[in-house]
């Protein structure tokens, strides 16, 4: 069957193949010049769908658009076709008394469904009310060599959206409208952000030390300098040199690159919504991010309750806040596992959450929250007071130094925001980063590195602050009611096609 469809698009690239040769044997340019559109099909729809077949024959409206063929009837004498611009799909009528014996000749002949055409006309309503161009012009713009795939019930095999959004784009209008979307939700951040007083700044994408984050980098080399740098995998420790410097709230909206596994919930290519405050802590953080989200989601969609998957997501604030090892004591972890790595690592066992060898106590108990307390956080929840050795850049609890003033904000069962007291104190810094060293000695790819010149600036002194970072991606998600997050990235890493060319 696969090889029966695959000789009839075949054929039908050498018949289009065919076609673009006779037009350039008669002189006929199939990829011409650009049309000069005046009109978009939604605001046609928007503007004189509603009038009635004798109020459109009384305006004598003309009108200009371009756009891609997406359907094509035959009638002998007429022709009926969809054609579909940026904004929507409107009809076209070709009728040889009106565009001419030539041109409507050529229509027939050389057309096909996915050429890109101009056309202007005259509006009209059909019998059955349907807003109607008759078109007295037109010229092919640009020839399609390849037909347009399942051309009647859209484009549905997921591997090929993702591998060739140009045809998911064309295909789907759900699709274009989701990242239309994403395009105001990232202009609503910015927005939120300038109103509240942050300049936006960019720093450096490659970095001689990778940190910022626990993660595992990706590598390059720098010819010129001779020395190997590392694609960050977030821009923390050069935003708070900027403290240091004395700005006292900054933003970057950028990308970040992390050297792991690819799912529904990451891509190793991601954006990053990163900002830093001087004089506030966590605790003022939470409401903020609560103003912000609900900012963003009124701006975009006029409402804070919106569904998600087949679940409401309510973002009216205030949101829970539970410490992490109380809410993990909550969901039957046992107390002294909390505080025991062998007695983590046991119980883990038990529950069959695999943990790597030699793992640190925080880490064994991140791995069971991820198992026994994620999955449960559907409503906007914030998790406080993480274990210090998770938080290397953030500031200790006075009350209780085994832990640190940081939140994760969690929604629909995924984490979408983490946030800290910022650490300024540069010799608690360099004993962090040293620990983080032994670590890395023992095999752990994920730590942080010495950054000396990190710990310099500290050194030169940075205000109290605090700062977070959103992933821009889980919240377009989020509000786009996507699934995955390879349905809001444009171009998502995929594993190369098969036979394709290494």
């Amino acid at each position: 069957m696969a090889e029966e469809k695959e000789k009839t698009v075949n054929e039908l690239v050498e018949q289009r193949l065919k076609k673009m040769r006779e037009l350039r044997d008669a002189g006929m340019e199939p990829y011409a010049a650009p049309w000069p559109a005046k009109d978009h099909a939604q605001r046609l729809l928007d503007e004189y769908g509603q009038r009635s077949k004798e109020e459109l024959e009384g305006l004598q409206v003309r009108v200009s658009l371009s756009g891609r063929l997406m359907a094509i009837r035959d009638f002998g004498k007429a022709s009926f076709a969809h054609v579909q611009d940026a904004t929507g799909r409107v009809q076209l009528y070709f009728k040889k008394d009106v565009a001419g014996e030539e041109k409507y000749s050529f229509f027939k002949k050389f057309m096909d469904i996915g050429d890109i055409i101009g056309v202007s006309g005259l509006l009209f309503k059909t019998r059955t009310g349907e807003l109607t161009v008759e078109v007295e012009d037109f010229r092919l713009l640009s020839k399609a060599l390849h037909p347009l795939p399942e051309k009647w019930h859209g484009l549905q095999d997921v591997e090929t959206r993702y591998r060739q959004r140009y045809l998911d784009l064309i295909a789907n209008p759900q699709v274009k409208e989701t990242f239309r979307l994403r395009s105001t939700i990232i202009k609503a951040v910015r927005d939120f952000f300038e109103k509240e007083g942050f300049i936006e700044v960019e720093t450096p994408m490659m970095h001689q030390v990778a940190g910022g984050a626990a993660a595992r980098p990706f590598r390059t080399y720098h010819n010129a300098l001779d020395i190997d740098l590392y694609l960050r995998i977030a821009p923390e420790l050069y935003l708070k040199r900027l403290l240091v410097g004395g700005y006292e709230r900054v933003f970057e909206l950028n990308k970040n690159f992390r050297n792991e596994g690819i799912s529904t919930k990451h891509n190793p290519e991601f954006t990053m919504l990163e900002f830093y405050i001087a004089n506030r802590d966590y605790e003022f953080l939470m409401q903020f991010t609560e103003r912000m989200f609900g900012e963003i989601a009124m701006k975009t969609l006029g409402k804070l309750k919106l569904p998600y998957q087949n679940i409401e997501i309510d973002l009216t604030p205030p949101w829970p806040r539970y410490p992490m090892l109380e809410i993990m004591k909550e969901k039957g972890v046992p107390e002294e596992a909390l505080w025991d790595r062998e007695k983590a690592v046991l119980w883990a066992g038990s529950q069959n959450i695999q943990t790597e060898k030699g793992a640190s106590l925080g880490k064994v108990l991140d791995e069971i929250f991820k198992e026994k307390v994620e999955p449960f956080l559907v409503q906007p929840t914030f998790i406080t007071d993480y274990p210090v050795e998770l938080s290397p850049l953030a500031k200790k609890k006075p009350s209780n130094p085994q832990l640190v003033e940081r939140f994760e904000l969690f929604v629909a069962g995924r984490e979408i925001a983490n946030a800290f007291s910022e650490l300024n104190d540069p010799i608690d810094q360099r004993e962090r980063f040293l620990k983080q060293l032994e670590a890395k000695a023992q095999g752990d790819e994920e730590t942080h590195p010495m950054d000396e010149d990190y710990v310099r600036a500290l050194e030169y002194g940075m205000p109290p602050a605090a700062g977070e970072g959103v992933g821009i991606d889980r919240l377009v998600m989020l509000l786009t009611n996507s699934a995955s997050i390879r349905d809001v990235i444009l171009f998502p890493q995929l594993k190369p096609e098969p036979g394709a060319q290494s």
